[in-house]
């Protein structure tokens, strides 16, 4: 189970660094394009979609990293029992927070969907394409709060890309 976790953590930050690429290439064709007094309808739309693809995609390979910011001042001057028990109160109340962020991401790509709402820009797309990677991206992280969380409550230490890869 670990290496299946580990794995699709790591095929979400994979697809996430190849949406930062889109982002690059959509703002590459739209000041080309603009160069050249053309115009490509919906560059800076596709510029944001994968922007946002690329945060959202990103947040449970970042975690399991050990990248979020986190305020470990507090954590370090407790005693190593009590910094284990605010640790793992604080990813009880992350997992609570993400649970609903996951729920309204995946209820709001759904409604997309059942609706067909599109884009209001002229590219006109269907915006459960690029709500899937927010609605993805934040099951994703949840899964990787509650993997954390039942780390922690098992007495392991908090997972970081050495400890995971070592």
């Amino acid at each position: 189970m670990r290496r299946f976790l580990d794995g699709l953590y790591g095929a979400a930050g994979l697809l996430a660094g190849l949406c930062t690429i889109g982002v690059l290439v959509s703002v590459l064709a739209a000041i080309i394009a603009r160069q050249l007094s053309m115009n490509i309808p919906g560059t800076d739309a596709y510029a944001g979609y994968f922007m946002a693809a690329a945060g959202f995609l990103a947040l449970a390979s970042t975690f399991k990293h050990g990248e979020h910011i986190r305020v470990t001042l507090l954590l370090n001057s407790l005693k190593p029992a009590a910094g284990r028990k605010l640790d793992i109160f604080a990813l009880a109340v992350g997992c609570l927070l993400a649970s609903a962020f996951a729920f309204f991401s995946v209820k709001l790509t759904y409604d997309s969907w059942q609706f067909n709402d599109i884009s209001t820009s002229n590219d006109a797309t269907p915006l459960w394409v690029p709500q899937l990677s927010m609605a993805v991206g934040t099951v994703l992280f949840l899964v990787a709060l509650i993997d954390e969380l039942i780390r922690r409550s098992r007495g392991l230490s908090a997972a970081t890309s050495q400890q995971t890869h070592e």
